[in-house]
């Protein structure tokens, strides 16, 4: 079993930054792809970030160039830097890591970009 909690949203103006943090622990090792997905109000779940043990990083084209994803896996965290943000970045964002049949994700947290 794997736990994720992720800390760092909260309430931001239009053209500022945040950075998302995620721990996870239990069975989880470097050949888990970890990653970002959002999820705003009326709207399907969807990819932000991923990256996997070997820091190969894919981005939503909404985000490139904005958002970076990062990892350590010694301490099996994901970080998620996002700038230059937009009120349509507004949404709860989810830590998710898998690997195969093996799918994990945390309890979301909120991101608000609003003047």
């Amino acid at each position: 079993q794997v736990r994720l909690v992720e800390s760092g949203g909260g309430l931001v103006q239009p053209g500022g930054s945040l950075r998302l943090s995620c721990v996870a622990s239990g069975r989880i090792f470097s050949g888990f792809v970890m990653g970002w997905y959002r999820q705003a109000p009326g709207k399907q779940r969807e990819l932000v970030a991923v990256v996997t043990g070997g820091g190969s990083r894919n981005y939503a084209e909404s985000v490139k160039g904005r958002f970076t994803i990062s990892r350590d896996n010694a301490k099996n965290t994901i970080s998620l830097q996002m700038n230059s943000l937009k009120p349509e970045d507004t949404a709860v964002y989810y830590c998710n890591t898998y690997r195969g049949a093996e799918n994990y994700w945390g309890q979301g947290t909120q991101v608000t970009v609003s003047s």
